[in-house]
């Protein structure tokens, strides 16, 4: 199914915002917070999801909630023009937190959190077996300053 890619206006934009600082939010609170019925976001946040705008619903953690969870920012090369499908590939990785495209040498970086030196190898392992991926470099975050 190919869906035409949504343009969120300013509720919708506002409705996400509400969601990012708060997920777990209900209808009823999303509603009072932006002055429209129950009914509208039901609406709004329906089309977000069916469009594709609103991938799902997530948990954040405080920074220092798992001091021994490894950190990384990485760096992927992608051949030709396969950047959508290395980047739905990479979207599946539950350890990259965030995905990013950028200008220069690499196409893609991505911010790594897994749990432990195995877990973050086995990403590496997997980034590296995705068709489309040329070429990766990897930064461990050691400290924030």
């Amino acid at each position: 199914m190919n869906i035409a890619k949504y343009a969120p206006d300013d509720l919708d934009r506002r409705i996400i915002a509400h969601l990012r600082a708060d997920g777990r939010a209900s209808l009823s609170k999303l509603s009072d917070a932006l002055g429209v019925a129950r009914g509208t976001v039901q609406n709004r946040l329906d089309r977000l999801i069916e469009t594709g705008t609103l991938l799902g619903f997530t948990v954040r953690v405080r920074e220092d909630y798992d001091v021994n969870a490894v950190r990384a920012v990485m760096m992927v090369e992608v051949v030709g023009k396969s950047t959508t499908q290395v980047i739905r590939k990479l979207r599946g990785l539950t350890e990259i937190s965030a995905l990013h495209t950028t200008n220069g040498n690499w196409d893609l970086v991505a911010d790594i959190r897994a749990a432990s030196l195995a877990d973050f190898d086995r990403v590496l392992c997997e980034v590296r077996m995705i068709d489309g991926v040329a070429n990766s470099e990897t930064s461990l975050l050691l400290s924030s300053v």
